[in-house]
Protein backbone atom coordinates (compact mmCIF):
# COMPACT_ATOMS: atom_id res chain seq x y z
CA UNK A 1 0.00 0.00 0.00
CA UNK A 2 1.15 3.74 -1.06
CA UNK A 3 0.12 6.79 1.09
CA UNK A 4 -2.41 9.15 -0.53
CA UNK A 5 -0.57 12.24 -1.70
CA UNK A 6 -2.21 15.49 -1.51
CA UNK A 7 -1.76 18.40 -3.77
CA UNK A 8 -3.87 22.31 -4.87
CA UNK A 9 -3.04 23.97 -1.22
CA UNK A 10 -1.67 27.57 -1.29
CA UNK A 11 -2.50 31.04 -0.61
CA UNK A 12 -5.71 32.32 -0.93
CA UNK A 13 -7.75 35.89 0.47
CA UNK A 14 -10.91 35.48 1.95
CA UNK A 15 -13.69 34.51 0.12
CA UNK A 16 -11.83 32.51 -2.57
CA UNK A 17 -11.73 28.93 -3.73
CA UNK A 18 -9.02 26.47 -3.76
CA UNK A 19 -9.57 22.82 -4.95
CA UNK A 20 -7.09 19.70 -2.97
CA UNK A 21 -6.99 16.72 -4.91
CA UNK A 22 -5.64 13.58 -3.12
CA UNK A 23 -4.76 10.80 -5.41
CA UNK A 24 -3.97 6.79 -3.62
CA UNK A 25 -3.33 3.52 -5.14
CA UNK A 26 -6.44 1.34 -6.21
CA UNK A 27 -5.61 -0.94 -3.27
CA UNK A 28 -6.47 1.52 -0.39
CA UNK A 29 -8.87 3.62 -2.41
CA UNK A 30 -11.34 1.42 -3.40
CA UNK A 31 -14.20 0.93 -2.05
CA UNK A 32 -13.18 2.67 1.26
CA UNK A 33 -13.82 5.28 2.98
CA UNK A 34 -11.46 8.32 2.11
CA UNK A 35 -11.43 12.14 4.42
CA UNK A 36 -9.97 15.51 4.76
CA UNK A 37 -8.88 16.70 8.22
CA UNK A 38 -6.86 19.31 8.86
CA UNK A 39 -4.59 20.33 11.86
CA UNK A 40 -4.26 24.42 12.29
CA UNK A 41 -1.48 25.56 14.67
CA UNK A 42 -1.70 24.74 18.25
CA UNK A 43 -4.88 22.51 17.26
CA UNK A 44 -5.89 19.18 17.22
CA UNK A 45 -6.42 17.76 13.87
CA UNK A 46 -10.04 17.86 13.09
CA UNK A 47 -12.41 16.05 10.66
CA UNK A 48 -13.44 18.10 7.29
CA UNK A 49 -15.10 15.51 5.33
CA UNK A 50 -15.62 12.31 4.85
CA UNK A 51 -16.76 10.01 1.77
CA UNK A 52 -17.37 6.66 1.54
CA UNK A 53 -17.03 4.25 -1.81
CA UNK A 54 -21.04 4.51 -2.56
CA UNK A 55 -20.84 8.90 -2.66
CA UNK A 56 -22.56 8.81 0.88
CA UNK A 57 -20.69 12.24 2.81
CA UNK A 58 -20.40 13.49 5.96
CA UNK A 59 -18.66 17.56 6.88
CA UNK A 60 -17.82 19.59 9.95
CA UNK A 61 -20.59 21.91 11.02
CA UNK A 62 -17.92 24.66 10.21
CA UNK A 63 -17.48 23.90 6.40
CA UNK A 64 -21.46 22.68 5.64
CA UNK A 65 -22.79 24.52 3.03
CA UNK A 66 -18.73 25.71 1.29
CA UNK A 67 -16.49 23.05 1.38
CA UNK A 68 -17.81 19.73 -1.18
CA UNK A 69 -15.52 16.51 -1.10
CA UNK A 70 -16.42 14.25 -4.21
CA UNK A 71 -14.46 11.27 -5.21
CA UNK A 72 -13.33 10.03 -9.07
CA UNK A 73 -13.33 6.18 -8.53
CA UNK A 74 -11.51 5.65 -12.09
CA UNK A 75 -8.97 8.21 -11.12
CA UNK A 76 -8.24 7.24 -7.37
CA UNK A 77 -8.96 10.07 -6.50
CA UNK A 78 -11.05 12.42 -4.16
CA UNK A 79 -11.39 16.20 -4.13
CA UNK A 80 -12.04 18.86 -1.28
CA UNK A 81 -13.76 22.23 -3.42
CA UNK A 82 -13.39 25.08 -0.77
CA UNK A 83 -15.22 27.96 -1.30
CA UNK A 84 -15.88 31.37 0.67
CA UNK A 85 -12.92 30.48 2.34
CA UNK A 86 -12.08 32.20 5.64
CA UNK A 87 -8.87 32.80 7.82
CA UNK A 88 -10.12 30.12 10.07
CA UNK A 89 -9.53 27.92 7.13
CA UNK A 90 -6.41 28.25 7.51
CA UNK A 91 -4.52 24.63 8.13
CA UNK A 92 -2.72 22.17 6.94
CA UNK A 93 -5.11 19.44 4.99
CA UNK A 94 -4.43 15.66 5.46
CA UNK A 95 -5.56 13.06 3.20
CA UNK A 96 -6.80 9.84 4.86
CA UNK A 97 -8.13 6.21 3.77
CA UNK A 98 -9.74 4.18 6.15
CA UNK A 99 -8.80 0.42 5.13
CA UNK A 100 -9.15 -3.31 6.34
CA UNK A 101 -5.21 -2.78 6.73
CA UNK A 102 -5.56 0.26 8.68
CA UNK A 103 -5.59 3.97 8.09
CA UNK A 104 -3.49 5.51 5.57
CA UNK A 105 -2.50 9.21 6.27
CA UNK A 106 -0.83 11.70 3.53
CA UNK A 107 1.71 13.90 3.84
CA UNK A 108 -0.37 17.06 4.12
CA UNK A 109 -0.93 20.51 1.79
CA UNK A 110 -0.58 24.04 3.59
CA UNK A 111 -3.83 26.02 2.94
CA UNK A 112 -3.53 29.77 4.33
CA UNK A 113 -6.56 32.45 4.13
CA UNK A 114 -5.49 36.18 4.73
CA UNK A 115 -6.17 39.14 3.41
Amino acid sequence: QVRPVESGGGAVQPGGSLRLSCAASGSIFSGNVMGWYRQAPGKQRELVARIIGGGTTNYADSVKGRFTISRDNAKNTVYLQMNSLKPEDTAVYYCNAETIWGTFWGQGTQVTVSS
